[in-house]
């Protein structure tokens, strides 16, 4: 089976997207003999990257924003003509704009099975507040172009449940995964971490990884910190990875506080799972997670998480989550912090990390996500 992932969420700096797609190249390669792969993507030049039965399709397209490097993908024509040459067996778009447009209608014309995956509840994430009138209409908009699909894959149960109340009908829950080899516990490489990140070692030191912006409620976790900083100066330490539109808040908390540590990317998963070890509790402060990617790599290594309760994430928590914030407030979630990191972290990161190897390896994930194919295939076929 030849599988072509089409999507323009993705960037030299990007973050879950890119990783589960670049882990589906892998598994392929390594476990699936008889399966290909293509992946299509925006880049800065048109180019194709073969693989061992892998090919990547860049398409000049210009740049959203110089921070993530995101870039939109316009020329849907190349799009077509890729596909028209390559003739896959099925495509999976994981964009839910024009690229997810051009998705649909390249395979109706080519007699192709297009999926879709719904990585990101955007009318929740930018529809809030003022802009809540607009939902009804987005609501319209999501269910016009996912029940053109032959299925919508979402990463968790209650979005399913969304998406069907919104009248998607044909949504099927997929879980993302953890690389288990790269992101798993390893004992006595914290304090090199630390040493090197100038941390003490009786500092509690809390870790966010993800984009500074709005829909990922980081403005939040900044404030928190200040919080935590007045109140216990010499305990707390904060370590960023990532960047984004809310980097200025970002340096303004690091000019009033010196125990705020930013590196703005981490490309190398070895060296994020050491970043990961080194901290002893993972902070999340999102609120409309599809998922909540980082939150499992980071149980996978033995580091607990803290957020606030009620969103999409909870399901993939393996610890007890009694002390996590129950209100969207800075208070609340510095207070969960605080009552958190008097709990038995390294218990509660070891329990964690023996759950999320057993149930969320990307093998798992992948061997389930090729059924679906090749029943949506089949099915298509018959019609």
């Amino acid at each position: 089976m030849k599988i072509c992932d089409l999507t323009q969420f993705y960037s030299p700096l990007s973050g879950g997207v890119k990783r589960y797609v670049h882990e589906k190249i892998i598994y392929i390669q390594a476990k699936s003999p008889d399966d290909e792969h293509i992946l299509v993507i925006p880049g800065a030049k048109t180019e194709v990257i073969a693989g061992e039965r892998s090919r990547i399709y860049s398409i000049h397209s210009p740049l959203v924003s110089r921070l993530s490097r995101y870039r939109v993908l316009l020329n849907l024509r190349a799009i077509g003509e890729i596909l028209e040459r390559e003739r896959p067996d099925i495509i999976e778009s994981g964009d839910p704009y024009q690229v997810g447009w051009k998705a649909v209608s390249a395979g109706r014309l080519l007699r192709i099975p297009v999926v879709g995956f719904y990585h990101s509840h955007f009318p929740e994430a930018y529809l809030r507040g003022p802009k809540r009138f607009l939902l009804a209409a987005a609501q319209r908009y999501v269910r016009k172009l996912y029940n053109r699909f032959e299925a919508t894959l979402v990463p968790s149960q209650q979005l399913a449940c969304v998406l069907e109340d919104w009248g998607v009908r044909n949504v099927r829950v997929v879980n993302l995964g953890v690389n288990t080899e790269s992101f798993c516990p390893v004992p006595d490489d914290s304090p090199q971490t630390r040493s090197s990140l100038r941390i003490e070692q009786d500092r509690k030191l809390l870790l966010y990884v993800g984009r500074l912006a709005q829909e990922k409620n980081t403005e939040a976790l900044f404030a928190s910190f200040e919080m935590l900083a007045k109140r216990r100066p010499d305990k707390f330490e904060l370590l960023i990875i990532g960047d984004g539109p809310q980097r200025e808040r970002l340096r303004q908390l690091q000019a009033q506080n010196g125990n705020v540590k930013w590196i703005q990317y981490c490309a190398d998963s070895l060296e994020l799972a050491r970043f990961y070890r080194a901290a002893d509790l993972f902070v999340h402060p999102g609120v409309q997670e599809t998922f909540g990617l980082v939150a499992l790599e980071s149980q996978a290594c033995g580091t607990p998480v803290v957020g606030i309760r009620g969103s999409y994430m909870d399901r993939i928590i393996f610890h007890e989550q009694e002390a996590w914030a129950r209100e969207n407030a800075p208070e609340a979630l510095a207070d969960a912090i605080e009552e958190f990191c008097g709990k038995d972290l390294k218990g509660l990161g070891a329990t964690a990390a023996r759950v999320a190897a057993e149930r969320y390896s990307w093998s798992r994930v992948f061997e389930g996500l090729l059924c679906i194919y090749r029943e949506v295939c089949a099915n298509y076929r018959q019609h």
